[in-house]
């Protein structure tokens, strides 16, 4: 069911495959495809300099997006919080072993990614992404490429990530409620335990609509 919600004279609709805050700023003005192709090209630039200096600068732009899309500092807040619990482990096993500034570059850029996204998935709807996906794919369609099925992968994938963060910050309140915000396997058993729980209950749903019967 999708729950509309109206805050400073925009409509946020909430579903399953994300959010969408329906605005008229520029890149809800730019077409999906244009957006995807920006999305690819800041990752893969954002993962081949992946340094702390350059995480920074990724950092600086994703944030820079994310308000274009119409995100505030609340909802941005969130995200952040969420991400909180795994940037950290993250950051403190990289610095462990490769020292902080690796552990800046590794986090920061990771962050800058998840803000893109959010970005997009924030100036996208759900169906204008699939649709665009689909599109692009329906050539290989004679390759045995399923176009319809790729694009709700994608999509799934996408928009997973505030997910996963949500379960990240839900075990390790569990796990401080308990007593056990210092245990390593406090966080990490419930974490995956979490995670694959929501996989299945992700792929019966799919499954009771017939995706992927073939």
């Amino acid at each position: 069911r999708l729950l509309p919600k109206q805050r400073s004279g925009r409509l946020m609709t909430f579903s399953p495959l994300g959010s969408y805050i329906a605005a008229n700023g520029p890149l809800h003005r730019l077409r999906p495809g244009a957006k995807l192709v920006g999305l690819f090209a800041f990752a893969a630039a954002a993962m081949a300099l992946r340094s702390a200096s350059s995480a920074v600068i990724a950092l600086a732009i994703a944030l820079g997006l994310a308000l274009l899309a119409g995100m505030r500092w609340r909802g941005l807040g969130r995200v952040t919080l969420r991400f909180a619990v795994v940037g950290a482990i993250l950051f403190t096993f990289q610095a462990w072993q490769n020292g902080w500034e690796r552990g800046i570059a590794v986090v920061g850029t990771l962050f800058a990614l998840i803000l893109a996204a959010s970005a997009l998935t924030a100036s996208t709807a759900v169906n204008d992404l699939t649709d665009t996906i689909t599109w692009a794919l329906r050539p290989f369609r004679r390759l045995g490429v399923h176009p319809e099925q790729v694009a709700l992968a994608f999509s799934l994938a996408l928009t997973a990530i505030p997910t996963v963060l949500a379960l990240a910050q839900e075990t390790h309140a569990a796990a401080k409620a308990r007593g056990l915000e210092r245990s390593p396997r406090a966080h990490l058993v419930p974490f995956v335990l979490r995670v694959v729980a929501h996989a299945q209950l992700t792929g019966e749903a799919l499954q009771a609509r017939g995706i992927g019967d073939d």
